[in-house]
């Protein structure tokens, strides 16, 4: 994507007129005036047109919908039409608060541009874009550099072009507002929180609906560890914040948001505890998403009051670097001093600026210094599973509804609703809290025991877990064994006796032998009042029984059924069985047919899957070769105990690497033979060469020579002119027998006929002994195959044989 940056110039300089597309709409008045460049942004706002007020087909959107700019900062700015709308042209301007667009300093911030094919600068207000060339559209884009500190709100208008222009809005969909974010309180929380006017309290209960899922976010989605962790949060007052956009996590939020473990969390706002009527926890979701029909949506109630009025809660996508999502600070209590009914909000995921990572499962990588809370964008990196290269919005990855189930005391303003919710007592406040660190894995609670005492004094009863793993040594385990106070048989508060009563003796057989009877059973008062009244404890109970349906001769007589068998899982769904015995067979002699087994189906507590918990990854090995391409790995520990169920996470992951290239030495041909002595007579020398196959790179080694030189002697020299002569002619004469032979070889061989010698190539060297080249190429060669001799030919002599 190419992006053109605009720099202010003066609109003296500019020069042109508008696109075509935009002139049908101006009056005669304006086209004279265009030629000049002084005030004609202003008349471009000023454009005769159709005016169409609230056009709502066509809308103007800065990303992420700010109120607040920040100075020097860039927002895409994106002008659509919702099908089957669409328009030929626009013009897109920003203007101080309160300017005619008259003035240069009347224009805020620069725009840039993304798509040259579909925007440019208006040629006569450089500060407006307009189309490249008219033709339909549904969708431009570009980018807009918010103006420096101190400017103030700006107006981001638009104007659309179809056959007419639809007039620049003062407001509606065309127009944004947006002003420059206060320096004290950059990046917080804007929205303002009023003190709370209501009376009495509020019960709410908080539902979490995770929507994110492969279906949904499919890019890179883990899809063996997703999960939501334990939701924690409270309601409070203003004078504490949990979180908040703009402002720094604490060591409870990072832990949340890194880990997922909410101990720390809780820890703190329990430390706060004047400031918090209600701490807010829910368990955690392996996976992430499942049907409702087949998992219930967390939830967890909570209440409010005049001075605690707001809530906040927290919950971490994971597997993550550090992202979260949840509510900060809000406010329950109404303006007319009443509580809301219900509060649905969608959430997208944030940043707690503690970790740099930017996937899913990227290696730890703590962000140094720690930055500040803020929304993730679909902008942010293009390896992030949200990144969309159009900067489109984030898909929604939950939702929570807030709803108010009852209030409770003095309302001072009861404001008729379509909630029926009850004015009620709400204590005891909340109900008994699970503290259950969700790194401590137990089995299921056993039953109580019988209790300690046999009178109608108190005594105790008892039930146990087993822990089964303590996945974080660092955070202690609570107890395994859990007492309730409790009296004797027949003293629970619910009689309203003193009565000691013992245990129910076991039922008496049923009262027919075949089909339906009754059978009893009785206790008896061990103990009766200390003032002499009666006990009211009922001592017997009766219910019906049914014994061989069938009474007719060819029916047996079974026993009544055995007690059921324990369920043959320990969690979810299983099996029991209870069994009875044949007591007489039928009086005909048949066989009994009567089923001496029964089984059904038992349903047990959820089972919850451990999920397996791992160290953060390794850092990268180092590469597996010095040079070139290699591989590198990285690693990470089980944490969790593999009794725990096996866990098929991998434990190891390789990539490939690439560091710079490795050396390639110089390689050379062989050496060629040697060439004939550069003298007729006396001393001379000879040479050979040899050629370079491959130069050396990337640091290899050096060629070495090429070129070789010996010395070579040939008869001695005749002295005096005529000998030089003589030479001279017995050269010649050499030469044309050579070339006599080579004519005989042509008509001998009329097939193979050689092309004359090439010029001699230059010297390969300017001194110190060269050689020089020249060829005989053959012009046609015979088909027979007697001709071996018939090829090109190479000839090889020094030249610059003069030291250097």
């Amino acid at each position: 994507m190419r992006v053109i940056n605009f720099r202010s110039v003066g609109l003296a300089r500019a020069a042109a007129a508008l696109p075509a597309a935009a002139l049908a709409g101006f009056s005669d008045e304006t086209l004279e005036k265009a030629a000049k460049s002084e005030g004609y942004c202003s008349r471009i706002l000023r454009a005769q047109g159709t005016r169409r007020e609230g056009y709502n087909e066509f809308s103007l959107r800065v990303e992420g919908d700010p109120e607040f700019y920040k100075p020097g900062n860039s927002y895409r700015v994106t002008l659509s039409a919702a099908t089957p709308a669409y328009f030929r042209g626009f013009t897109l301007i920003a203007l101080k608060e309160g300017k005619e667009g008259d003035k240069e300093e009347d224009h805020a911030g620069t725009f840039q541009i993304i798509d040259e094919e579909e925007t440019q600068f208006m040629s006569n207000c450089p500060v407006a874009v307009t189309e490249s060339t008219p033709r339909r559209r549904t969708r431009i884009q570009v980018f807009w550099t918010a103006p420096p500190t101190g400017t103030g709100c700006v107006i981001l208008k638009a104007s659309i072009v179809q056959k007419r222009i639809i007039y620049f809005q003062d407001e509606g969909s065309l127009t944004k507002k947006i002003c420059e974010q206060d320096s004290a309180s950059e990046g917080v929380t804007d929205k303002p929180i009023l003190d709370c006017c209501a009376c009495g309290t509020a019960k709410y209960r908080l539902t979490f609906y995770g929507n994110w899922s492969e279906k949904t976010h499919p890019k890179d989605f883990p899809r063996r560890t997703n999960h939501w962790s334990a939701i924690i949060g409270s309601s409070h007052s203003k004078n504490y914040i949990l979180w908040e956009y703009g402002g720094y996590a604490s060591e409870g939020v990072k832990q949340v948001a890194e880990l997922g473990s909410p101990v720390k969390m809780e820890e703190e706002i329990r430390q706060q505890s004047d400031e918090v009527l209600t701490v807010i926890k829910a368990k955690a979701q392996w996976p992430a998403w499942q049907p409702l029909n087949v998992r219930a949506a967390p939830s967890a109630e909570f209440s409010v009051d005049r001075h605690r009025h707001l809530m906040s809660f927290l919950t971490m996508l994971g597997p993550s670097p550090d992202w979260n999502v949840g509510l900060s600070a809000e406010d329950l209590c109404t303006k007319d001093c009443g509580w809301v009914q219900k509060v649905v909000q969608d959430l997208i995921p944030w940043d707690a600026g503690t970790d740099s990572g930017v996937t899913y499962e990227s290696p730890n990588k703590p962000t140094v210094p720690q930055e500040k809370i803020r929304p993730l964008t679909s902008l942010d990196h293009p390896q992030s599973p949200f990144y969309d290269p159009e900067g489109g919005s984030i898909k929604l990855v939950a939702r929570v509804v807030i709803e108010r189930i009852a209030r409770k005391g003095e309302q001072c303003n009861i404001v008729p609703d379509n909630i029926d919710d009850i004015v009620a007592d709400l204590a005891p406040e909340e109900k008994e809290e699970d503290d259950t660190p969700e790194t401590c894995i137990y089995s299921n609670w056993s039953p109580w025991s019988a209790c300690s005492s046999s009178t109608c004094e108190k005594g105790k009863r008892m039930r146990q877990r087993m822990l089964k793993a303590q996945l974080d040594l660092s955070v202690p385990c609570p107890d395994t064994q859990d007492f309730q106070p409790c009296m004797g048989p027949g003293c629970s508060d619910e009689d309203g006796s003193t009565c000691m009563m013992s245990d129910w003796i076991t039922w008496s057989p049923c009262s027919v032998s075949c089909g339906m009877g009754t059978r009893s059973r009785e206790r008896y008062v061990k103990q009766f009042p200390e003032d002499g009244s009666m006990c009211k404890v009922p001592t017997e109970e009766t219910e019906k029984c049914i014994v061989n349906e069938e009474c007719s001769p060819s029916s047996c007589l079974v026993t009544e059924w055995g007690e059921w068998d324990e369920c043959s899982a320990s969690c979810g769904t299983g099996m029991k069985r209870r069994h009875r015995m044949i007591k007489m067979t039928p009086a005909d002699g048949s066989m009994c047919k009567a089923e001496t087994t029964e089984a059904e189906k038992c349903m047990m507590p959820e089972c919850h899957t451990i999920p397996c918990l791992l160290s953060p990854w390794s850092e990268w090995s180092d590469c597996s070769v010095t040079c070139g391409k290699g591989m590198r790995t990285r690693q990470r520990m089980l944490k969790s105990a593999a009794e725990l169920g096996d866990c098929n996470e991998e434990l190891e992951q390789a990539e490939k690497c690439m560091l710079p290239e490795c050396p390639i030495d110089c390689e050379l041909t062989e050496w060629s033979q040697w060439s004939e002595c550069n003298t007729s007579c006396g001393k001379g020398h000879m040479i050979r060469t040899r050629m370079i196959k491959i130069e050396p790179q990337f640091g290899g080694t050096a060629c070495p020579e090429t070129v070789q030189r010996t010395k070579c002697r040939v008869r001695k020299c005749l002295r005096g002119p005529g000998m030089e002569k003589r030479r001279w002619k017995e050269a010649r004469e050499k030469r044309r027998s050579e070339q006599a032979k080579k004519n005989v070889d042509s008509e001998q061989y009329p097939a193979c006929r050689l092309k004359p010698w090439t010029a001699w190539t230059e010297c390969s060297t300017l001194c110190g002994g060269g050689i020089q080249e020249r060829y005989m190429m053959v012009k046609k060669r015979s088909k027979s195959t007697q001709f071996t001799s018939c090829k090109d030919k190479k000839e090889l002599r020094a030249c610059n044989v003069h030291p250097c």
